[in-house]
């Protein structure tokens, strides 16, 4: 998606007025088996994953533990990408995400620097949204609100107690986790 010369870069006023996202919080359990429970559904089938990362030590933490799960269900990690909460461009990251074609990507990420690196991947590859999973630090509804746009639009995740997410347009729309959901169908 190549949005002409406009940087793809969030204003300094958005920043201000979606600030105050909170940092990641260590992954659960409960949400690194749903987030490995959505990849592994049968349609579209998904082998290969890239990973992408904030450079705090939760995400780090976070996509080493997502690596070690995706190569014990017998998935191939192709790369592994991080970048800082705070950069002057994001095309470099954006670069070593796509440089190969995974059939997906998952993300463990501080909220700001990842709104600011998916305008990039909007703005300058061929990165799909629809193909994208996270953790729960990028369940907040400002996420979407920063990167614009339909930029999120697709982006499903896990949530800590199991549950899952997903990004409708500037929405982000919950799951509880289908334990309770079965418990409160029958």
């Amino acid at each position: 998606m190549t949005q002409g010369n406009r940087s793809p870069l969030i204003p300094a006023a958005d920043v201000a007025e979606y600030g105050g996202v909170p940092s990641p919080a260590p992954h659960t359990d409960a949400e690194l088996a749903a987030l490995a429970g959505l990849l592994t559904r049968p349609r579209p089938r998904i082998e290969t994953v890239t990973i992408g990362h904030s450079r705090d030590d939760v995400s780090r933490s976070t996509a080493a533990a997502f690596a070690a799960t995706w190569r014990a269900r017998g998935g191939t990690v192709l790369a592994m990408a991080e970048w800082p909460e705070a950069a002057a461009s994001w095309l470099r990251p954006a670069r070593r995400l796509t440089a190969e074609l995974p059939d997906a990507w998952v993300f463990a990420a501080a909220p700001l620097g990842f709104a600011q690196l998916v305008r990039r991947l909007r703005h300058s590859t061929g990165w799909d949204p629809a193909r994208s999973f996270a953790f729960a630090s990028l369940r907040d509804s400002r996420v979407p609100a920063l990167a614009g746009g339909d930029v999120l639009h697709g982006l499903r995740g896990a949530s800590a107690d199991g549950g899952t997410w997903e990004v409708r347009h500037r929405w982000v729309v919950s799951y509880p986790p289908v334990s309770s959901r079965r418990a409160t169908t029958r």
